[in-house]
């Protein structure tokens, strides 16, 4: 476990193993140990760096708003430190959308970009507004919102298979402190639209969707890869695709960092 301060706030990161960089983005009320059996698995073959994104596991708030430019800058600063030129980015969820800002700023560091159960375009005005009511909710009962909140990016069918699971992931995210929550769903309210960096073929990009996924609509999702290079690769899940298919993302995931 190693940190650095970016702008006078801690930033926790892990560095393991040798080889190309890949870094590994969390989503939304995670942090980086839900990379736990990814870093062993891939560590035998590459460097991976797991962060904390502002407010989340480790890392200190920065502010009352974490923007996706925020945070991205933060990744980059834990990449100079450790002397990386280049990394393939994998984002989840929110992770993604700090991967997209990261790979607008700084367009020469990034080698391939994955986004996991993510979206390169900016929210609906609809979900602008269920934004706003969370951060109402969650000031309101913090703990109702953050059960709720993650149960609810599974699928169905995997609410009951993956309850021992599920459960570990309520309890990370349970550490969230609630200025962390606020500030990361203002930063995710007032993200920009980087839907052209997918249009522009600057480095190769992987889109990961579930198609019974509670959170991003499938179909529109697809949408945004049209005429583009981007590589498409579909489960059968929800939003969680790092647990809910496991083993299967492992195999896509090192096909596509070779």
């Amino acid at each position: 476990m190693k940190n650095i301060l970016y702008k006078n706030t801690k930033i926790s990161f892990t560095d393991s193993g040798k080889g190309t960089a890949i870094v590994f983005l969390h989503g939304f009320l995670e942090n980086k140990k839900m990379w736990k059996d990814y870093v062993s698995f891939f560590s035998n073959e590459y460097r991976i760096i797991t962060i904390d994104l502002l407010g989340h596991g480790e890392s200190d708030c920065l502010g009352y708003v974490h923007a996706m430019e925020d945070n991205a800058n933060a990744v980059h600063e834990v990449l100079e430190y450790l002397n990386i030129e280049k990394a393939i980015v994998v984002g989840h969820s929110m992770g993604g959308y700090v991967g997209l800002a990261f790979a607008e700023l700084y367009p020469e560091n990034i080698q391939k970009l994955v986004l996991l159960n993510s979206t390169s375009r900016e929210d609906t005005a609809e979900k602008k507004l269920n934004r706003t009511r969370a951060i109402k909710t969650v000031k309101q009962n913090y703990v109702n919102f953050v059960s709720l909140a993650i149960g609810n990016l599974f699928s169905e069918n995997n609410r009951t298979r993956l309850t021992d699971e599920i459960e570990k992931v309520k309890d990370q995210a349970l550490k969230t402190p609630l200025q962390g929550i606020v500030a990361s769903l203002e930063g995710m309210k007032i993200r920009k639209d980087r839907e052209f960096l997918l249009r522009e073929n600057l480095f190769p990009v992987l889109l990961i969707l579930g198609k019974k996924d509670p959170v991003l609509n499938y179909e529109e999702s697809i949408s945004q890869i049209e005429d583009t290079t981007a590589e498409l690769v579909s489960f059968e899940d929800g939003h969680m695709s790092q647990i809910e298919n496991k083993e299967e993302l492992k195999v896509v995931l090192l096909d596509f960092f070779k």
